[in-house]
């Protein structure tokens, strides 16, 4: 079950009563929200599956190019949950717009998260990169066990490319924000891992714990509150790194300016958010190929193509 923890918040926090662990509980599992990624899709989820994700759980925001067919293509049954999510919706008394994004990560724990040890709450732009280890799990092991690790976005601009590459995001970007660690409002922030059977309280952002509320740690188990974890002392990205592929093209972008996003209000204050993060990223990056070397190294195939992933659902 779940409510919402305050009048004021309750668009961005919701409390839960954990889910019970299923006796056989393994692996991690990733969930997204999804809407009309039919040219992304298959590269975001080649890739984690090679480092080892159990299974996908993709709440569809009412797709229309395709994406949904390509992820039943390319991934068995047994590896895939498609749930239909539309997104946009309002309180009646407040008319306050809803987050449903925070809703369905809610979802997304109390059906199915008593099945995993871990689950990832991420967008199809961002990519979990594990820096010394081949595998997510194996990465996730230097947080020494604490149930909420929280990474900071590394963020990635358009690279100089003004139409899209004819290559995948993930090799074809690699001019990041130079200090991740500094603040921005649109910027800075954070996603989650989390042991989906501890978990009490969930935001996009940000999740709370039975044992430790809002504490949360670093990819190598620093513990801080979600308060503090923007201070550079938090900062890590020595064993797993989010990379965030924000800008891509200056075409894509102006793609997704054109598409706008479920939470602003207006068109005028999405454009006025997405050209303030731009200026950010732009305004001082630094070459970081760690992506294209892990891709290169464990031999990645990250299409396109026509086969399918196979795999235990394991």
């Amino acid at each position: 079950m779940f409510g919402w923890k305050s009048k004021r918040s309750f668009t961005r926090e919701l409390v839960i009563v954990p889910p019970v662990p299923h006796a056989d509980r393994r692996g991690i599992a990733i969930m997204a929200c999804v809407k009309n990624e039919a040219p992304y899709i298959e590269e975001w989820v080649r890739f984690h599956r090679a480092i080892g994700v159990r299974h996908f759980h993709i709440y569809d925001d009412g797709s229309t190019d395709g994406t949904m067919d390509i992820l039943r293509a390319l991934l068995p049954a047994k590896v895939l949950t498609i749930v239909p999510w539309i997104m946009r919706m309002r309180d009646e008394g407040t008319s306050v717009v809803l987050n449903g994004q925070a809703i369905a990560f809610a979802h997304a724990l109390l059906n199915f998260g008593g099945r995993y040890d871990w689950m990832a709450f991420i967008d199809v732009d961002e990519f979990l990169l594990p820096r010394r280890d081949k595998t997510l799990e194996d990465a996730l092991r230097h947080a020494k066990g604490f149930p909420n690790i929280s990474l900071p976005w590394h963020m990635f601009g358009h690279g100089g490319h003004r139409a899209r590459p004819n290559r995948p995001v993930c090799l074809s970007y690699t001019a990041r924000v130079a200090h991740p660690e500094r603040q921005d409002a649109n910027a800075s922030n954070f996603k989650c891992i989390v042991d989906p059977t501890r978990v009490t309280g969930v935001g996009v952002h940000r999740f709370r714990t039975k044992e430790f509320g809002d504490r949360t740690a670093n990819d190598a188990g620093w513990v801080s509150s979600v308060r503090d974890r923007k201070a550079e002392a938090f900062y890590s990205a020595d064993y797993l790194q989010l990379n965030h592929y924000y800008l891509k093209s200056e075409e894509e972008l102006a793609e997704k300016v054109a598409r706008g996003w479920s939470f602003d209000d207006t068109t005028e204050k999405y454009i006025r958010k997405v050209a303030q993060t731009a200026r950010y990223i732009e305004g001082d990056v630094i070459e970081d190929r760690s992506m294209v070397a892990f891709v290169e190294q464990n031999r990645i195939d990250l299409g396109p193509s026509a086969t399918p992933i196979g795999g235990a659902d394991a």
